[in-house]
């Protein structure tokens, strides 16, 4: 898109979803009181999420993974209880439908005075287990910054406190015996187009390769239907995080998420906070290598 201006502005925020634009392009629509069924983990989600040039780059509750939803924070396993949504890895047995799908509840937004440069919205939320039991409170972070000619970037920060009167431990499939699947934490789904698109990562790291790798970031190639472009997103870990392994596919579909608890639980003790951060880059065309390592030099943490 040529000749939009390049600052972010809140254009809708209503009780149902908040919307960040640049010009006339909605860049993503959060939608923190979702109409979710109670199996898929009802909790908050950005879909859609859009480049400066107008194209969707999530997908929406796709008929593999029907609680796959854009981009969304939440956790596989906690203790036992299942805050992704859908069936539940369990140890020696795989997956099984189980009564411990628990949701995520919105229940408050502060929106920070806009500075020109960039929009911050901090959400407080709170997670309860199948049975009602409230065992989390979140706070998360937005700031939408650095759009430049062909990028914007969404900071996102998370910090989780057990409210629970024991230890929560936070793992995955993996962390329950299954190779390879240790998904838990800010979760991408790509459009169905992107399936079989290309992963660029640090330190010469590319290809499904990444799976279970650890790396400071990585990024995702993928091509849209019908408009003949293409679109990167790109992933980048905080330094502070630790444990962090990626999660990643391109093939039966595209996704991307830097796990927290991939091949060792997280404990957090009662009363405790378990804090992560990260940046996604979303950026108009087909980006190489040389391109990536130059952007994430020139915009340090």
């Amino acid at each position: 898109m040529v000749g939009h201006p390049l600052t972010p502005t809140i254009t809708r925020h209503d009780d149902e979803a908040l919307v960040v634009s640049v010009g006339d392009v909605e860049l993503f629509e959060y939608v923190h009181r979702p109409s979710t069924p109670a199996f898929e983990g009802p909790k908050p989600y950005l879909h859609p999420v859009r480049t400066l040039a107008g194209d969707v780059v999530t997908a929406f509750r796709p008929h593999d993974h029907r609680w796959h939803k854009g981009l969304q924070m939440t956790a596989t396993d906690v203790s036992g209880q299942n805050f992704w949504g859908g069936n539940t890895y369990v140890r020696d047995q795989g997956y099984l439908a189980l009564p411990n799908v628990g949701g995520m509840r919105h229940e408050s937004f502060a929106v920070a005075d806009p500075d020109g440069a960039r929009v911050r919205f901090d959400e407080r939320l709170s997670w309860h287990t199948e049975a009602g039991l409230h065992w989390v409170d979140e706070v998360r972070e937005f700031t939408v910054r650095d759009v430049e000619d062909e990028t914007w970037t969404l900071e996102f920060a998370t910090a989780l406190t057990n409210v629970h009167d024991e230890p929560l431990v936070f793992g995955s499939p993996t962390t329950n015996g299954r190779e390879l699947a240790g998904y838990t934490g800010l979760f991408w789904r790509g459009p169905r187009s992107f399936t079989g698109g290309e992963v660029i990562a640090a330190d010469g790291g590319a290809g499904e390769e990444m799976m279970g790798v650890a790396a400071k970031w990585l990024a995702f190639v993928g091509s849209h239907d019908e408009v003949d472009r293409s679109s990167t997103l790109l992933f980048l870990d905080h330094p502070d995080n630790r444990g962090t392994h990626w999660f990643v596919r391109t093939t039966l579909f595209a996704a991307v998420n830097p796990s927290f608890a991939f091949h060792e639980p997280v404990e957090v003790a009662p009363g405790e906070v378990l804090r992560l951060r990260y940046r996604v880059v979303v950026a108009n065309g087909a980006w190489n290598r040389e391109q990536l390592e130059s952007y994430v030099d020139g915009h340090p943490w």
